[in-house]
């Protein structure tokens, strides 16, 4: 099979981040480093990334987080901020995020050793609900929420969002709290499209992926997923 399905398999990420991972020269296979994407490789192959060697992990699991702000959704980090991973370095299987919430946003985040599975799931096709909960600055008008729904210019991005189901649950005289649900994955869109129609977030919080809820796991808890999400994320 194909190197960066094989990776895959052994958990080392979704097969586009294994790509990545191939062509900055961190694979090699049987001693020779590759860079090229569609190099094929068998079992009996020796495979290393990083130097270690990699193989097919029968078991996949499934993590259910609730990811604190202040952490980075990668593996490491080169300015040494403390990543998602730090809460799983004993894990006994290798785990990768799913997708990503960036450092100031909390909430639920999927972390597996199922590389296709997170390949699915965070191709632009599959199209998965996110919820957000938004705590935002002042009371949107209305008219800014219609235009959230219908999709917005977001600064720096010459494409329109897709439209976004928005609700507003809390009206304050200083915050509003929202519930915004989208399926694209852009940088920081959801605080990007406040920002659009005036009104900056203070607090972002992913309850919602696909058909998992955060429900009520704290900052900094997790979870295994039973069997009937599992299954409920394969049917995606």
């Amino acid at each position: 099979m194909r190197l960066q399905k094989y990776m895959a398999m052994c958990g080392v990420a979704a097969r586009r981040k294994c790509e990545e991972i191939i062509a900055s020269g961190r694979v090699s296979v049987n001693g020779q480093v590759i860079t090229e994407m569609g190099t094929q490789v068998e079992e009996s192959d020796i495979v290393l990334v990083d130097g270690v060697r990699i193989k097919p992990e029968e078991e996949k699991r499934y993590i259910l987080y609730h990811k604190p702000a202040g952490e980075v959704t990668t593996v490491s980090d080169e300015k040494g901020r403390e990543t998602v991973m730090d809460r799983f370095r004993d894990f006994p299987v290798r785990l990768y995020p799913v997708g990503r919430l960036d450092y100031d946003s909390e909430g639920l985040l999927l972390l597996t050793n199922d590389g296709e599975l997170a390949q699915r799931l965070t191709h632009p096709s599959c199209e998965v609900d996110k919820v957000y909960l938004a705590r935002v600055t002042g009371n949107p008008s209305n008219e800014a929420i219609e235009r959230m729904r219908r999709g917005v210019y977001m600064e720096g991005d010459e494409r329109k969002t897709y439209p976004a189901e928005v609700r507003v649950v809390r009206d304050e005289s200083l915050f509003s709290d929202i519930l915004v649900t989208i399926h694209e994955g852009r940088n920081r869109q959801v605080r990007r499209m406040f920002d659009a129609v005036g009104h900056k977030v203070l607090l972002l919080r992913r309850v919602r992926f696909g058909p998992l809820e955060l429900g009520s796991l704290r900052r900094g808890e997790w979870r295994e997923l039973d069997s009937f999400e599992i299954e409920r994320l394969h049917g995606l």
